[in-house]
């Protein structure tokens, strides 16, 4: 069997990710397991302006790579050089996703397994202040010559490499080299134990940056399956980069079902607003229905635009859905269309002269306007989901209360429930919005038999 080889490699770059950024250096170590066997190195024109921030950490401009060849020109020689050997790098992801991508545009279809030195340092000398390729070196007295060069970053690699692998007693490198490890997918700064703990049940997961705040919330069946998923793949756009590179720690919430785990999820994106959550802020209700008296003493109903942390009767997803809602309520309660506004609110308030004198009863009116709205309000069902628990000894509970989410928890089969009114008092409170209230009943809908309804006597 051949021997197997690696490419140690190290690039500088205009930027931080592969789909908007070039190579400006690319430097190439083959190991044969032992020690370095070949070197090679190139400055690179990268055909885009470096930035001065770039310059500044790395000492190369825009005029030390005029004259520097294109990646086109150099790419056979890189391909020839990583063909059938490992492709090793501090931080691996980064650069095979610039070398890929950069070989893919030059024409070349290339492919490698990968080996990354924070990983395997990790795995193999835990517990060290830093994995970083600077504070690593230092710690373990590996001489750092010409940081934040491709050639000197690469030979510090090599001797790292070395290192692990004359310390690797547990074969951890021939592990971690299989093309199905998952450690060669996880972000840099992520430790393999978060990954490891995360359990194979429905939930939600959070991902923290640095600072230990929440960067992402999501939800899953599995939440191990959900989670490697993330770290799949080698896209090169600038969110999925900063993404990766965000990532420090996990932790996660088991659910009992999958509807738990959706509700908890928006829940907790409604509270957190964590910054690469997407998807879910478009769900937010943008019309409301407002109730306002006028200086004359008439009581209005309006649809206007919904402020953040503006009070209203009720809240739409469109403004044809609040427009509807108004017409029904005043055909049905016999509302004088004039007192009935479709346009924009100012701070919950219209004022509205009104020149006609056949105005209908004061009294009777604004007696409209409140049955309509106490019709509104009061005529939403208050119901509760009964459903299996994260374990046989207990059940898991959703709470509707006057057509708004209420709350959700856990009750254990063996208590003692006289009244379903009493299961509120097992549930957490959380906060409702429109896109809940539609997974609620398009669930309940399909599940009747796990709706238990509350009836109240009639006043």
């Amino acid at each position: 069997m051949k021997k197997l080889e690696y490419a140690i490699v190290d690039i500088e770059t205009t930027g931080g990710y592969a789909g908007g950024s070039r190579i400006t250096e690319i430097a190439i170590r083959i190991h044969d397991g032992t020690k370095i066997i070949e070197s090679w190195e190139s400055l690179v024109n990268p055909q885009q302006h470096i930035p001065p921030a770039i310059f500044a950490l790395t000492g190369i401009d825009n005029e030390l790579v005029k004259n520097a060849p294109i990646f086109d020109d150099i790419s056979e020689k890189v391909l020839e050089l990583l063909t059938d050997r490992i492709f090793v790098a501090h931080n691996v992801n980064f650069d095979y996703s610039f070398v890929r991508h950069q070989l893919q545009e030059a024409g070349f279809k290339w492919t490698a397994k990968k080996l990354c030195t924070v990983r395997t340092a990790r795995k193999i000398k835990p517990g060290l202040p830093s994995y970083s390729l600077g504070k690593l070196c230092y710690s373990i007295g590996i001489p750092l010559l010409n940081a934040h060069r491709a050639g000197g970053d690469a030979d510090a690699t090599a001797i790292l490499f070395s290192k692990l692998v004359e310390w690797d007693t547990e074969g951890e490198i021939a592990k971690m080299i299989k093309k199905t490890a998952v450690d060669q997918r996880l972000p840099p700064n992520l430790p393999p134990s978060d990954f490891e703990q995360l359990p194979e049940k429905p939930g939600i997961y959070y991902f923290y940056n640095s600072e230990g705040k929440v960067i992402y919330v999501g939800k899953a069946i599995n939440i191990k399956k959900r989670v490697a998923s993330h770290f799949s793949g080698h896209k090169i756009t600038k969110q999925r980069q900063l993404f990766m590179r965000d990532i420090y720690s996990i932790s996660f919430e088991i659910c009992a079902t999958e509807l738990m785990a959706l509700l908890l999820e928006c829940a907790e994106i409604k509270k957190l607003w964590p910054i690469y959550n997407k998807a879910l802020k478009q769900f937010e209700p943008k019309f409301a229905l407002y109730n306002y008296r006028a200086r004359n003493g008439y009581q209005y109903l309006a649809i206007g635009k919904l402020p953040k942390f503006h009070s209203c009767i009720e809240s739409f997803s469109s403004a044809y859905d609040g427009i509807n809602t108004l017409q029904k309520l005043a055909q049905q309660f016999e509302i004088d269309h004039r007192f009935c506004k479709y346009g924009a609110i100012n701070n919950g308030e219209v004022i509205t002269n009104l020149n006609s004198t056949k105005l209908p009863d004061l009294e009777t009116h604004n007696a409209q306007i409140e049955n309509a709205i106490h019709y509104l309000c009061s005529n939403k069902p208050t119901f509760a989901i009964i459903d299996k628990g994260r374990t046989k000894d207990e059940q898991s509970i959703i709470w509707v209360e006057k057509g708004h989410f209420y709350g959700m928890g856990y009750i254990t089969t063996d208590e003692s429930i006289t009244d379903v009114s009493e299961i509120k008092n097992y549930v957490t409170p959380y906060n409702s919005n429109n896109y809940i209230m539609q997974v609620i009943n398009n669930f309940a809908n399909q599940n009747p038999k796990k709706v238990k309804i509350v009836t109240f006597p009639k006043k």
